[in-house]
């Protein structure tokens, strides 16, 4: 059976997970790269110093190789790659045009690209044979209406590559096959990923037609340190007074439930008891339900919704106020289900059905990367 290396790499950090099958055989994180590095494999984490990607990913590989999970023995490597702009619908074998896209995406994705970019030429140098694909966060979302992606601003400004492409692309992709393979794939799913990222996406005959996100992720819900949607007037104000990284400091690592309620993780924000927490906790909920009326309206109605990531599938109390702010569309809750975390939330008059289902993102990284090479693309 074959193996695949997935890699999640950021600006300072690289996740990554090894693959037999449908199955996760060991995984890691390098972190703090950079400064006070470390390197987490199964559970041990061990202090290293990591300047830069390329030794990270050396570390990496060592560690697997270790464990008996080396670079000779791997099929595949697979990347999560943000950014892939209008034109990378699909995942694709990285050659040279591919990075090149890549790297051309680098000013819609400032923060997330260059890190995917280190992490593919770190790899290509220390494990040359070894093939690497590319999967976009941005790719299920291509194909959405026009009237959908642009912003009513001059041809001039849209050249520029300053329209909505949404993120979240690789969970709501194998959030789709998950569905289908419960039974008869929903006509209008409402997918909520709620994590400290956090987005909605309208789900029509299992293709994205709206989703919450925009330019950058920054956009749409209230989420653990980024503000969601703000006025962009209000942006330019802190940018006169703060300069425009200190504006893009402050909109997308000061703000959302760290900045409303002192704290980025939800599960903290629940155990707090203060004033501010429980706003926070009201805010999200508020936006999410708001949200969710207008990617409804997007596909002329609903017969599902999922929750997935962290918040979506852990956090009862979020999913029952979201939940009961939607009880406008027919959905009735169980919320002893709801309650004790099933699979399966709606009752059994619901109109419209509800469930959790697990992100698996990773898995269907690997799972794309054998698909493109079983089709020699």
């Amino acid at each position: 059976m074959r193996k695949v290396l997935v890699i999640n790499a950021g600006s300072s950090s690289i996740k990554f997970a090894v693959f037999l099958g449908a199955d996760q055989v060991i995984s890691g994180i390098a972190a703090e790269i950079g400064g006070a590095s470390s390197l987490k494999v199964a559970g041990h984490r061990q202090p290293m110093d990591l300047p830069d990607h390329q030794s990270a990913i050396a570390a990496c590989l060592a560690a697997l190789e270790q464990a008996g999970h080396g670079p000779a023995g791997l099929t595949a490597a697979a990347h999560r790659v943000v950014h892939g702009g209008a034109d990378f619908a699909a995942p694709c074998r990285i050659d040279a045009t591919v990075l090149a896209g890549i790297e051309a995406c680098v000013p819609l994705a400032p923060l997330h690209n260059p890190g995917n970019l280190a992490a593919i030429r770190a790899l290509a140098v220390l494990a040359p044979d070894l093939p690497q694909f590319a999967s976009f966060d941005t790719s299920f979302h291509v194909g959405q209406p026009e009237v959908a992606t642009r912003y009513a601003v001059p041809g001039h400004v849209e050249a520029l590559g300053i329209r909505r492409y949404g993120f979240h692309g690789i969970s709501y992709a194998s959030l789709v096959q998950a569905m289908a393979l419960r039974g008869p794939l929903p006509r209008r799913l409402l997918a909520l990923h709620l994590g400290n990222g956090a987005s909605l996406c309208a789900i029509l005959d299992g293709r994205s037609v709206a989703t919450t996100m925009g330019y950058s992720p920054l956009e749409g819900l209230t989420m653990g340190t980024r503000s969601g949607g703000i006025d962009g007037n209000a942006v330019l104000r802190l940018a006169e007074l703060h300069g425009v990284d200190g504006a893009g400091r402050i909109l997308n690592h000061e703000s959302g439930l760290l900045g409303l309620g002192g704290a980025s993780d939800m599960q903290a924000l629940g155990q707090a008891g203060t004033a501010q927490a429980a706003f926070a906790r009201a805010h999200f909920t508020y936006w999410a339900v708001r949200h969710a009326g207008s990617m409804i309206a997007a596909m002329g109605g609903i017969d599902a919704l999922v929750f997935t990531a962290g918040i979506g599938e852990n956090d009862a109390g979020i999913r029952l106020e979201i939940m009961a702010g939607l009880a406008f569309t027919g959905l009735v809750m169980d919320a002893a289900a709801n309650a004790a975390g099933r699979e399966k939330l709606h009752d059994p008059k619901s109109l419209v059905a509800a469930w959790v289902v697990p992100a698996a993102e990773e898995a269907w990284i690997a799972a794309e990367a054998l698909a493109v090479m079983d089709k020699g693309i």
